[in-house]
């Protein structure tokens, strides 16, 4: 099935969304130009989500991506709550004081977060007093631990994380007079999320992931090429760190069990995710709630089965790994993706494929063919075809969609090759998941004058 180049377009462009930091008196004050982000499905509906939002009452930007499994409910919901989450844990403790007695006096309540979504990027309504109960618990706690000590960011953060997944497994266990939201807060708690979230203020950019999503910096070297610095790290069988946590935490007698056919209990891939309550309640409270739960979740298979080789949970964990890098002039971008894009590309074509969009210069490699045997008819076709992407390198408004093209459509000579593109847009939803993962990027602009 042959789709056109407008029709790929209207694909591909679809969930594309830009925001630009605004310019006071003609200066940006931000580290932050503005950022780019865009999704692309494989499942139905689609498991990955996204989420953008200023900081209002601290400084700072949050920017993150989260990759759903077992369905897109975990994901939702924490692509909807982790910012608040994180913004409560950085604010001074006359500022939740401020916030705690408007609540009380019913009087208007401080903005937190200003919101940059795509009209796609949906809000649960049902929810959101259910939300905003268990985000209040958590700042009056803190209120009440007030130290007085000014809260350090990379704390901030994993209590956040941590935080939102215990109100996630607690809500769940708690349940709801309301059967449609006893059901919804169920559904998040069994099905799980990654998360890949960064905070940018001034020249300070932390990392912090959960799983194996990836953040990844855009570092233009004196000679104008592009190479790339990872800033996370995946979560899974991969990591022989993550391997070695894991074995830790249970006892020896469990080690050949832990992690088979590269997967925690044989199972799931990543080691550290929101939610999955099936790898970290006991199999009695797995079993109480499912029995006092509504009856859809008795009809869902992957609720009811208890993972084999389970005796003493959490296997899994929230927390996320924390990494701070203080921004230098020569890091010129930040690219946040879910594991569809890595798994398609390498963070160094990465980073040339963005560094080269965003300052329209492209250093010609010579052309590799890399072992085939190129008759001199198909190297006038590649050198033809190189000079009709640079000018159309343009047609995309947005570094984020400009990755995708190349993420689904490049061919074995790092080219984009309309016709494999077209055939991979043109996939059924049934067929296109046995091809490639949703994708979801957000690529942001640092300002280098500024740093």
């Amino acid at each position: 099935f042959y789709l056109t180049p407008p029709q790929v377009n209207s694909i591909l462009k679809a969930n594309e969304y830009s925001f630009k930091v605004p310019e006071f008196d003609g200066k940006n004050v931000s580290s932050v130009l503005g950022f780019d982000s865009n999704q692309l499905p494989a499942n139905a509906p689609i498991e990955d989500r996204r989420s953008a939002a200023t900081c209002l009452q601290t400084r700072g930007m949050l920017l993150g991506v989260f990759d759903g499994h077992a369905g897109c409910a975990c994901a939702q919901a924490v692509s909807e709550r982790l910012f608040y989450y994180i913004a409560v844990s950085l604010l001074p403790h006359e500022t939740l004081l401020e916030i705690e007695n408007a609540v009380e006096s019913g009087r208007a309540l401080l903005p937190i977060l200003q919101w940059h979504k795509h009209p796609n990027d949906y809000f649960s309504k049902e929810a959101s007093k259910l939300y905003f109960n268990s985000l209040r618990t958590y700042w009056q706690e803190l209120i009440d631990l007030n130290t007085g000590e000014t809260t350090d960011v990379r704390e901030a953060l994993i209590n956040a994380f941590k935080r939102l997944d215990n109100d996630i497994s607690l809500e769940a266990q708690v349940g709801d007079p309301n059967s449609f939201l006893n059901y919804l807060v169920l559904q998040v708690a069994f099905s799980g999320a990654t998360a890949c979230v960064a905070h940018v203020d001034g020249v300070d950019l932390h990392i912090a992931n959960t799983g194996d999503s990836r953040a990844m910096l855009g570092v233009q070297e004196e000679d104008g090429s592009w190479s790339a610095v990872t800033l996370s790290y995946d979560h899974n069988a991969q990591n022989e760190h993550e391997v070695e946590r894991v074995k830790m935490e249970h006892p020896k007698s469990e080690e050949k069990n832990l992690v088979k056919q590269d997967r925690l209990l044989g199972l799931l891939m990543p080691f550290r995710a929101f939610g999955d309550v099936k790898f970290k309640w006991s199999i009695e409270l797995q079993k109480r709630v499912i029995e006092s739960g509504p009856d859809q979740l008795n009809d869902n298979e992957y609720t009811k089965f208890i993972p084999p080789n389970y005796h003493t949970p959490p296997y899994l964990t929230a927390e996320p790994e924390v990494i701070h890098h203080k921004l230098r002039p020569q890091d010129k971008f930040l690219v946040l993706a879910t594991d569809g894009l890595w798994e398609t590309m390498h963070r160094q074509d990465v980073a040339r494929i963005v560094g080269e969009y965003l300052t329209g210069v492209h250093h010609q490699q010579p052309i590799a063919v890399g072992g085939y045997k190129v008759t001199l008819g198909q190297m006038h076709g590649l050198l033809t075809e190189r000079r009709a992407r640079i000018s159309s390198v343009f047609e995309d408004q947005n570094a984020a969609t400009h990755l995708i093209r190349h993420a689904v459509g490049n061919n074995e000579f790092g080219s984009v090759d309309h016709e494999r593109l077209s055939k991979m847009l043109s996939l059924p939803e049934e067929l296109a998941r046995m091809y490639r993962d949703d994708i979801t990027i957000i690529v942001v602009q640092f300002n280098s004058h500024v740093i």
